[in-house]
């Protein structure tokens, strides 16, 4: 691998109820419930390390948490910059099924990543800064707008040279913050990494080619994953596909971050100095590691 990648987002405790059958109402299911590492940004760094990219992570969580999540962040390869907050450690119910997750999220601490969080010396030695949605489009502490100064990170980090990546990460926080204003937010960074319902609310087009040349418009390279069939991406006039790899025997067993292994695969690959369609290759071969696992980390 070439530079760091700083990756820059939520941090959150996942617990993953597997139901042995159909949900029954105001009793009793018999489930398989797993505690684990997760939040979007922190599952991309960790995936990041395991494809053997040298990452930083800036998130936050509650005091008495840093230095555990440090230590796991830490045993995943991942230099970890937490910042500690009075608020919990956010948390998320995941209701998986295999092949469908529903999420139940409290973000708690994560609201307090800023984008002061993010120092001169982390953008200084980095080749590549990734932020997720999350940060950028949920409220702050105080509920007021951020988008200035999240803009202004933006500009940070290109003066450094250092080659931006934002990964929506949400269809609903995008919804609520607003599509048209989330693109002026990300205007010319250098990489769009968004989902198709995401591409969808982004730019009105349902299909993923007319999407993505959409959004090529203001972005170098805009990837766009499409879960079992893969992905797409315009750079350009040019427009590369790429397959889904099947997950290994038994087949897919929990799709809780496959999106961020995805990424992590796309941006290590990248930074390694990979041609586009060997990068989407290998991301699409990382996220065919997630979903053969139960929980959003490498294992």
């Amino acid at each position: 691998m070439k530079g760091r990648v700083v990756v820059v987002g939520d941090l959150i405790d996942d617990v993953i109820v597997r139901p042995h059958g159909p949900i029954n109402v105001d009793t009793d299911t018999p489930s398989t419930i797993e505690r684990s590492g997760g939040g979007s940004a922190a599952n991309t760094a960790c995936w990041l390390a395991a494809s053997g990219a040298d990452v930083a992570f800036v998130g936050t969580v509650h005091h008495d948490d840093v230095a555990h999540h440090r230590a796991v962040l830490a045993a995943a390869g991942v230099d970890a910059a937490l910042h500690g907050s009075d608020l919990p450690t956010g948390a998320i119910v995941v209701i998986s099924d295999g092949s469908v997750r529903t999420m139940l999220t409290s973000r708690g601490a994560n609201v307090e990543t800023g984008p002061e969080s993010v120092s001169d010396d982390l953008l200084s030695g980095a080749e590549r800064l990734h932020l997720t949605g999350h940060p950028l489009m949920s409220p702050s502490v105080e509920s007021t707008p951020r988008d200035t100064e999240w803009h202004a990170l933006l500009d940070r980090a290109a003066a450094f040279g250092v080659v931006r990546s934002v990964d929506p990460g949400s269809a609903q926080l995008l919804a609520t913050y607003g599509p048209a204003r989330f693109r002026r937010l990300v205007e010319g960074v250098e990489l769009l990494l968004p989902n198709l319902d995401e591409a969808v609310l982004l730019t009105g087009e349902a299909d993923p080619e007319r999407a993505a040349r959409a959004l090529a418009l203001d972005h170098d390279l805009v990837v766009i994953t499409l879960g079992p069939a893969g992905a797409l991406a315009c750079s350009g006039d040019a427009v590369v596909t790429a397959s889904a790899v099947p997950a290994p025997p038994p087949g897919p067993v929990d799709v809780t971050g496959a999106g961020d292994a995805f990424a992590a695969g796309l941006l290590g690959a990248l930074a390694g100095g990979l041609d586009l369609p060997d990068a989407m290759a290998a991301a699409n071969s990382l996220a065919s590691r997630a979903v053969a696992t139960v929980g959003a980390r490498p294992r």
